[in-house]
């Protein structure tokens, strides 16, 4: 596994629960919008594993909603849990972006 993949594999919940949180999304259709912010090598075959798990921990929930290019479709939507786990990622996020950054700027040096 790449580093690239070692690192998407941690953050991509976090990633689909912020999409998911913008708008209620159907499975195919995240996978185009992670594409879409450039995230090209995330194939549906990962994101339907997460999609099952985050159902499982009850941070979002699935409603079959006629669609009007074929047959029905999965939206997801976020839970209260769903939202709390967000911020929790975003703030966790920031708490390791901010030192990396730093660290790939100063080339390791403190200032």
């Amino acid at each position: 596994m790449s580093i690239r993949s070692q690192l998407l594999k941690g953050i991509l919940e976090g990633c689909i629960l912020s999409i998911i949180h913008m708008q209620p999304t159907y499975g195919y259709e995240l996978s185009m919008k992670l594409q879409k912010f450039g995230l090209s090598d995330v194939s549906e075959g990962s994101i339907y594993p997460i999609l099952i798990r985050l159902q499982k921990e009850k941070l979002i929930i699935g409603e079959m909603i006629k669609s009007e290019a074929g047959p029905k479709r999965k939206y997801y939507h976020l839970t209260e849990e769903g939202k709390a786990a967000l911020q929790q990622f975003i703030a966790n996020w920031e708490a390791i972006k901010q030192p990396v950054d730093k660290i790939i700027d100063k080339g390791g040096e403190e200032t």
